[in-house]
């Protein structure tokens, strides 16, 4: 792990590869890059580069008052690969992170070959909203800890609690343990309910996959679906799972993402 000091704060991340081009991995809320456990891997096997890294407001990296916003996310992101030197590469961002990657996409075309937005949307809508304000409420009453067990629970596929019990009880210690200060996780849940790129997702002009776990009921599959109408020439594909399909089915979710990205390289 390294340190950068970018745009007023510290962020941890890891620089992995010495492949020829990078694939820059975007975590989504209150995740901290050791989440990408799954994909590092299958992407360094595959021939890339990649960086990986905590947003602002978890792990290693700082934890500066909120709110956050979606925009603010990707100057971070926008900052650290500037340092790093890092240009011509691929975006991989899903839930938040997926929101983030698309602020960066309207923002930053030019250092984009492909962009990749998983199991995310442009805008929250009634449903989502209902479901982060109560969040909200619950985190400063009853603990990260408490609201992790509600996340599981939209997070992964029925088959998953019933099938793969001991898989499901490793996420579950590994959520429950989240050492994120509560006002952080606050800070960062802001982000996502007032990220709204829905009229200005025609400025997108970066390749783009709009991937979605097909059976996603903490971000809706139509809500990705929306996001995969308002980007021109998007492509759309799914993958078995839900919302945390990166984990729950990571093989179908790293073939998906690595073969966009080596349609879209140099």
């Amino acid at each position: 792990m390294s340190t950068a000091h970018v745009n007023g704060i510290s962020i941890n991340y890891s620089l992995e590869g010495d492949g020829p081009e990078t694939v820059v991995l975007v975590n989504g809320l209150a995740d901290d890059l050791e989440s990408w456990g799954y994909q590092t891997p299958a992407l360094l096997e595959a021939g890339f580069r990649v960086l990986s890294f905590d947003n602002r407001g978890v792990g290693a990296s700082d934890k500066p008052a909120g709110p956050y916003t979606t925009a603010l996310f990707a100057q971070d992101t926008k900052a650290l690969v500037d340092s790093l030197g890092i240009a011509d590469f691929h975006m991989v961002g899903v839930s938040m992170g997926g929101m983030i990657a698309q602020e960066y996409a309207i923002a930053h075309p030019g250092d984009l070959r492909s962009v990749t937005f998983g199991c995310t949307y442009a805008a929250p809508g009634p449903f989502c909203s209902r479901m982060f304000a109560m969040w909200a409420e619950m985190a400063p009453v009853m603990g990260l800890k408490t609201v992790m067990q509600d996340v599981t629970l939209w997070a992964f596929t029925q088959d998953f609690f019933e099938q793969r019990e001991a898989e499901l009880a490793e996420f579950e210690e590994a959520m429950a343990a989240l050492p994120q200060p509560v006002d952080a996780y606050l800070a960062q849940l802001s982000s996502i309910q007032t990220h709204d790129a829905t009229a200005r997702l025609g400025q997108i002009r970066t390749p783009t996959l709009v991937l979605a776990g097909e059976t996603d009921i903490l971000i809706p599959v139509e809500l990705s679906r929306r996001l995969h109408a308002g980007v021109p020439g998007a492509e759309w594909t799914t993958v078995p799972g839900g919302h945390a399909c990166c984990w729950e089915h990571p093989t179908p979710f790293n073939d998906a993402v690595i073969a966009y990205v080596r349609r879209n390289s140099r």
